[in-house]
């Protein structure tokens, strides 16, 4: 019987960059943040072209900031819109999260080089879905917009459920989900821990955790999710940190499990940004998340 073919994907990052192009893995696609390729030419796009011959490619951002008022800004979306033409990925997203703001009120709008969390309003919903429509408008082509780890919240203004909120913003612009599977398993845990008053590290096996966030999947619709993340957590003291820096938790594998009874074999990304490993490993936890796949094709 032959195998099923790979659908999980790595990102591509600088450190295996040779050994990906030489080896050439078995592998659904691979993903790459956008911002690191709007350079004209140079040694990084020559890169990103020769992997494009060989993979399907997803374009990640991490600097539209989606949720600002001020909207999205014309230069940034100007060079993604040419490279989309470029490489012609098979996906394009970024984050449910806000970045651009004036310093000051009444001047220049500036950065803030973070994913920083929005309300669950309906006035933070209808400047997601108005700056969703139009980057989707340029790009000409729906986009997939991630859920947010997050340790702060808008307690006063969080009018909606955060899993109703994204079903909205995909049911508007028609837009579909990145799933963080890694970041939802994170806020779960926070935010039992905060309940709870825990002091100690917080318990990665949570089931109190996991009951929750397999509730938040089942509230989105089915056919909303259009790619799904996997990555590892850090332990803090009261809190844990989504660094990217690990292989998957068991608590994020239950949850992926669920995630992918509900919305089936969708493309699923290994991301890893901290503390890289070798390919190798990299290459062990997508086929992992491939066996998961699996078992619902």
């Amino acid at each position: 019987m032959p195998s099923l073919p790979a659908r999980a994907g790595i990102g591509l990052r600088h450190a295996h960059y040779a050994e990906v192009l030489e080896q050439r893995p078995a592998l659904g696609f691979l993903e790459v943040h956008s911002e690191n390729f709007f350079a004209e030419g140079g040694a990084a796009l020559a890169v990103l072209d020769q992997a494009r011959e060989h993979y399907d490619i997803s374009l990640h951002g991490v600097g539209l900031a989606l949720g600002s008022a001020v909207g999205v800004d014309d230069w940034h979306l100007e060079q993604l819109a040419r490279l989309v033409e470029r490489i012609e990925p098979i996906r394009v997203s970024d984050h449910a999260s806000f970045a651009r703001a004036p310093r000051v009120e009444g001047g220049p709008i500036v950065h803030g080089s973070d994913l920083l969390p929005i309300a669950f309003s309906p006035a933070s919903l209808a400047i997601l879905a108005g700056n969703v429509q139009r980057v989707q408008d340029r790009l000409r082509r729906p986009i997939l917009v991630e859920n947010l780890s997050s340790y702060l919240g808008f307690v006063d203004e969080d009018a909606l459920p955060e899993a109703e909120f994204l079903a909205r913003l995909c049911h508007q612009t028609g837009c579909r989900l990145l799933l963080d599977v890694n970041n939802l398993m994170v806020n779960g845990l926070n935010a039992r821990g905060a309940r709870d008053q825990c002091p100690a590290p917080v318990d990665a096996s949570s089931e109190a955790a996991l009951a929750d966030c397999c509730a938040f999947v089942d509230a989105l619709p089915p056919g909303s999710v259009g790619q799904m993340h996997l990555a590892g957590y850090a332990n803090g003291a009261h809190l844990v940190i989504d660094d990217h820096g690990s292989r998957v938790r068991p608590a994020v594998w239950a949850l992926f499990r669920h995630a992918v009874a509900r919305f089936g074999a969708v493309p699923t990304l290994i991301e890893w940004d901290t503390q890289l490993p070798p390919l190798a490993t990299l290459l062990e936890e997508a086929a992992l998340a491939d066996a998961e796949l699996a078992h619902v094709a």
